[in-house]
């Protein structure tokens, strides 16, 4: 395709100034910049502010430095001694150590934090703050950054009390200034972010994800500590004064003392498109509320390319064998961790559709370009509302988690933006069925079939090439 699709929580607008990292020098000077940014989460629920209750304006908080200090403990807040408020000496590397230090940048104590990035205010093609000689002394280079640092930090790990929590959050400046702060579902904020916002999300929820669910070593159990700014995770054992005495080494002592990577998983989704070009095969998971139908999607598995799994989900989910695939575009997807791919493939839409093999859907049709066109007109056609958030929450994290949530939900499950198309004739009766918004890929595969931006020439042969 010549376009390239940028799709919500894609397009990231920070530089990840990744080579400085592992500088605690760095990390602790960035974090005391007046400019530097906090995204807040509690059990992976980000902070939002909002200037009254049940509204469907709500944003994300950001806050200041100074806000959030009594969530980290005290400094240092990287390079951490063995005792509070202690800074540990970085040393040359060893053989015996291999590539990395196990002090780089340690954070052992308190709550994880991540750095996300710097938003700069100038950006030539690959922003301003390079690995030049201008910024490799770490000190000298937090002077020279222009922009926005991010940050982020769950802080579902503090032993403090709701009450304690919110007290904190009200003398934050947005809680000086009457802003109302609460807790939110986070698939609902897709409705509601600008594409700054999301690219900034997206990282801070995966990454804030990542750090929670490895709290344990993946060579020898022991605790994990947070490392380069939450990027890296290594075994306590590592720390220099760990007492190993009586128990073999870990496994991570020698090389990069990472088991464990910043995860992504890759995911298809895709859309078939049978011979005429005028039918998409859509299915209705058992997890979708209400009549709502979406492009089909897995997981990568091993051993497979992006096209091999295409063809095996199509035919795992609906019984369709499927030819020519074809790459559309990728969005990132913080629920934690996904990278969904999406493509869109060939199909005989008079063969029988199957449901019953790994038990998926509950229902997977063709649909004809008018009747998909009819619902995206539709005003309520591609709108989630605030008791399918509900819902999938329930399905997702559990119905006491979900309980928990259904205030913010409530007040924070806006409709949805996407403009109908003006030859569309909008109803006011509920829709034959719902369809994703533009915000999600599934959406946009959805929309770009129907205004003939995709698809594949009619006289083409239907004769399926190869295994796909």
């Amino acid at each position: 395709m010549s376009t390239t699709h940028v799709n919500m929580y894609g397009g990231s607008p920070l530089n990840r100034l990744s080579w400085l990292r592992s500088s605690q020098a760095f990390l602790n000077a960035v974090v005391t910049l007046p400019t530097a940014r906090w995204l807040v989460f509690n059990g992976g629920q980000p902070l939002m502010s909002s200037t009254e209750p049940q509204t469907t304006k709500a944003e994300l908080a950001y806050l200041t430095t100074e806000g959030v200090k009594p969530f980290l403990g005290p400094e240092p807040f990287f390079g951490q001694g063995q005792s509070a408020g202690e800074v540990i000496v970085e040393k040359e590397d060893d053989e015996e150590r291999g590539h990395h230090s196990p002090t780089e940048g340690a954070r052992h104590l308190g709550v994880r934090v991540v750095f996300l990035g710097l938003h700069e205010t100038q950006s030539g093609h690959n922003g301003t703050a390079l690995p030049s000689s201008e910024f490799s002394d770490p000190e000298q280079a937090v002077k020279k950054l222009q922009g926005i640092p991010y940050l982020a930090v769950d802080i579902q790990d503090l032993e403090e009390s709701p009450e304690r929590i919110q007290e904190i959050l009200n003398q934050t400046t947005l809680g000086q200034q009457g802003r109302i702060l609460s807790w939110s579902e986070p698939r609902s904020l897709i409705s509601n972010a600008d594409p700054v916002t999301a690219g900034i999300f997206a990282p801070a929820r995966s990454m804030i994800d990542w750090n929670q669910r490895n709290k344990f070593c993946a060579g020898c159990g022991s605790p994990t500590y947070s490392m380069w700014g939450g990027w890296k995770i290594a075994c306590r054992t590592l720390l220099p004064w760990a007492d190993n005495s009586n128990r073999s080494p870990c496994p991570t002592v020698k090389g990069l003392h990472n088991f464990t990577h910043p995860r992504t998983d890759a995911v298809v989704i895709m859309i078939a498109i049978d011979e005429t070009g005028d039918k998409v095969l859509l299915g209705r998971g058992k997890r979708y509320p209400g009549k709502f139908y979406s492009a089909l999607a897995g997981f990568i598995e091993p051993g497979e390319s992006f096209e091999d799994a295409v063809a095996r989900e199509m035919w795992e989910e609906a019984g369709v064998h499927v030819w020519n695939v074809t790459y559309h575009s990728g969005q990132p997807w913080p629920y934690p961790a996904n990278l969904m791919v999406g493509f869109y493939a060939r199909a005989d839409s008079t063969k029988p559709i199957r449901t019953d093999l790994d038990n998926e859907l509950v229902d997977a049709r063709w649909f004809t370009r008018q009747e998909v066109e009819s619902v995206l007109g539709h005003t309520a056609g591609t709108t989630f509302r605030s008791a399918d958030y509900k819902k999938m929450a329930e399905i997702i994290d559990g119905p006491n988690k979900a309980s928990q949530l259904e205030p913010a939900a409530q007040a924070l499950a806006p409709p949805d933006h996407t403009k109908p198309n003006p030859q569309y004739v909008p109803s006011n009766d509920e829709p034959p069925f719902r369809l994703p918004p533009l915000t999600a890929i599934a959406g946009v595969l959805i929309r770009d079939w129907v205004d003939r931006k995709i698809g594949f020439p009619v006289n083409e042969s239907s004769i399926p090439k190869g295994n796909l």
